[in-house]
């Protein structure tokens, strides 16, 4: 009997310590970009300050809604939330994902048992575009159940809580979606071996900088290419208040891709209007500090 305590302490104490080195590393790794003791290529902290600066240069140069300030309603508050989403946050979560890991070799259960292709072989560019289409199609899809599912709504309606849209919107939204998205992307990326952690980081910089201009105030379609890439005209659809009645929870799912949308037939862009109401019903008893966002969603926060 006391063996049994004594191996379930054991067993207690490896998993806070799988949260402190978790913690740890991920503090490190962010001070290492803060205080670039990284490769250029690989840091992504100042990658978001580049990418952020030059959009927001490009929104007030050609802005596509004129009346429009250079600092739009929330400005400041969606650029803590870059920070805040990115890097704060990360810390304490990749503790959390670093105790499943230790769960995970407790089961013995490994990555690559999940493992259906290993492109370890493949050309670079074949790598990078399979790892690319996987991970954004597993993003579309959870996009939309962030729409249908009540529970994951009351989160994502700080997304969508934004009335004047701007490259920093991309980055505003709940901290739960990244417990909810965290999951499912893992998973999308075990199914696949093979690619390299900087072929991980150049996708994930594509991505951000496809998501910033979606979200900017540019006046951008892509031409013929607006039926593979989202744009920032398809995407202000998708945080329109008023919703098509055969599109209840939403339409223009895509999050760098537009061609999902397309497939499944989620797609919605009735007219070029660089002014409609954003937001969704209620949306202006809706909180619009950080704090009180941060708390949204649960019991009797929810809106």
């Amino acid at each position: 009997m006391g063996g049994s305590r004594l191996s379930n302490r054991a067993i207690g104490m490896n998993y806070l310590q799988a949260l402190e080195n978790g913690i740890s590393r991920t503090f490190h790794w962010t001070w290492q970009l803060v205080s670039m003791q990284v490769p250029w290529y690989l840091n992504f902290f100042y990658g978001l300050i580049i990418i952020s600066l030059v959009v927001w240069m490009l929104e007030i140069a050609f802005p596509w809604r004129k009346q429009q300030g250079t600092f739009r309603k929330d400005f400041w508050l969606d650029g803590f939330y870059m920070f805040f989403n990115f890097f704060l946050f990360a810390i304490g979560l990749n503790g959390i994902w670093a105790m499943f890991g230790q769960l995970g070799r407790d089961l013995h259960f490994t990555a690559g048992s999940l493992t259906l292709v290993d492109m370890s072989a493949w050309p670079s560019w074949a790598q990078l575009l399979v790892f690319f289409l996987i991970l954004d199609f597993v993003q579309w899809f959870t996009h939309i159940l962030l729409h249908r599912i009540p529970a994951f709504w009351q989160f994502h309606k700080v997304h969508h809580s934004v009335q004047e849209m701007g490259f920093a919107a991309h980055l505003r939204y709940h901290w739960m979606e990244n417990v909810l998205y965290k999951p499912l992307k893992t998973l999308g990326v075990m199914v696949i071996g093979g690619f390299e952690p900087e072929q991980a980081y150049l996708v994930h910089f594509i991505a951000l900088t496809i998501g910033h201009f979606n979200h900017a105030n540019i006046h951008i379609t892509w031409g013929p290419l607006r039926y593979i890439l989202n744009n920032p005209v398809m995407h202000l659809w998708h945080h329109a208040k008023e919703l098509p009645s055969n599109h209840p929870y939403g339409v223009n799912f895509g999050i760098s891709l537009s061609v999902w949308d397309y497939i499944f037939r989620t797609n919605y862009i009735p007219k070029d209007d660089p002014d409609i109401p954003l937001g969704f019903p209620g949306v202006e008893e809706f909180p619009d500090t950080f704090g009180k966002q941060f708390i949204s969603g649960f019991g009797k926060h929810r809106t």
